[in-house]
């Protein structure tokens, strides 16, 4: 008995409505993390300004190289992502970052909570996401596991023992 199947019966794993909207929630938070480190690293002024100028950059790598691999895979459930500015600013879940300059201290605090929050979102989709496609919550975990670390590595900034 052959096991071969016919191209009519071969098709490929579309994104459900709930991958989708899942997955742009993610998306929109990424380029906003991204767009915040960015305009925190503009930004801070004092002590110890070099190494977290350094460490804001590794934070917009990340998110922006995260921000990349979500869209992709988007596509690649045939999902379209949206990661226009109009669209992120209206849909994103991180507050607004202030203007103007800030100190090495204010800015690592501000910049905990934005990665934080980026993992709150990735953490509330996990699940449903998982549930649908296991594949795509391996880069869940991958994006947290990421996002976890840097907030570790900038918030210990302000730590004191």
């Amino acid at each position: 008995m052959s096991t071969r199947r016919s191209e009519a019966e071969i098709q490929n794993f579309q994104a459900s409505t709930q991958l989708t909207e899942n997955l742009q929630r993610v998306l929109v938070d990424l380029i906003e993390l991204h767009l915040q480190g960015k305009q925190a690293h503009w930004n801070v002024v004092g002590t110890n300004f070099r190494d977290l100028h350094l460490q804001l950059d590794e934070l917009v790598d990340f998110a922006r190289e995260g921000s990349d691999t979500i869209a992709e895979r988007m596509r690649a459930l045939d999902a379209v992502p949206d990661g226009r500015s109009d669209t992120v600013a209206a849909s994103t879940s991180l507050p607004q970052f202030p203007a103007y300059e800030h100190s090495t201290s204010e800015v690592v605090d501000l910049i905990t909570a934005r990665v934080y929050g980026t993992v709150d979102t990735l953490r509330s989709v996990h699940d449903a996401v998982d549930a649908e496609d296991p594949s795509t919550a391996d880069i869940l975990h991958e994006l947290i596991d990421g996002l976890e670390k840097l907030a570790w590595l900038i918030k210990s900034e302000n730590r004191k023992v």
